[in-house]
């Protein structure tokens, strides 16, 4: 099925409950089918926000919005009447109980489990969302080493991340995988590792080379 997202902006900003962050992009469907996308979250919440946008300017177009959150391990969505963002492809923006009534529901219902697994931002959501742990280097932790390999342990899937120095027993540090990529929002390139995957790189913004696990 040819389907597409084209990952637009990140709008980062500081508010009064934390730092606010919202991606924005385009789904293009495998018949021409036009979606607008944003998602969210802010530091201090406990939950992040979709919006998905269709049909502007034509009748029974609007913009449906929905609330993210952990559900058992995993990740779940409500509907929600309060307005998230604006999208070039909305319309007005719908209640609940309205988005509950509209035809198109199952293809937004589509255009969500799309853009979460296709841009890249959506896995930085999901891990706050989790509170994934990893386990890093002292001086990673501290900000006094770039990134510079990232590894998904296939035994107990944890999460690794390494600088310049020797990742040696006993310099570990544990903590949740989402703020080292709120340090350094460029390894969400590889936050899709599968367990058993690693990947390296020679500096921040270079490319990645994925290749075996990396042991910390």
């Amino acid at each position: 099925m040819n389907l597409r997202v084209e990952v637009g902006r990140l709008v980062e900003s500081e508010t009064e409950h934390g730092k606010d962050r919202r991606a924005f992009g385009e789904f293009i469907g495998p018949r021409g089918e036009l979606a607008s996308y944003a998602f969210g979250w802010c530091s201090d919440a406990d939950e992040g926000l979709i919006s998905i946008g269709i049909g502007v300017g034509n009748e029974g177009g609007g913009t449906f919005h929905a609330a993210v959150f952990e559900n058992d391990g995993g990740i779940a969505y409500a509907l929600i009447d309060e307005p998230f963002e604006q999208v070039p492809q909305g319309g007005p923006d719908l209640t609940a109980a309205q988005a509950r009534a509209h035809e198109d529901l199952p293809f937004i219902w589509a255009v969500v489990d799309t853009v979460m697994a296709r841009d890249g931002r959506a896995e930085w959501l999901r891990h706050w969302l989790l509170r994934t742990t990893s386990i890093t280097t002292a001086p990673v932790m501290a900000g006094d080493e770039p990134i510079l390999l990232v590894s998904h342990d296939a035994d107990d899937g944890m999460w690794q991340a390494i600088g310049t120095s020797d990742g040696t027993p006993g310099n570990g540090r544990l903590g949740h995988l989402f703020h080292l990529i709120d340090a350094d929002p460029t390894i969400v390139d590889v936050l899709d590792l599968e367990p058993g995957e690693s990947a390296t790189r020679e500096r921040v913004g270079g490319p990645w080379t994925r290749d075996g696990v990396g042991d910390l």
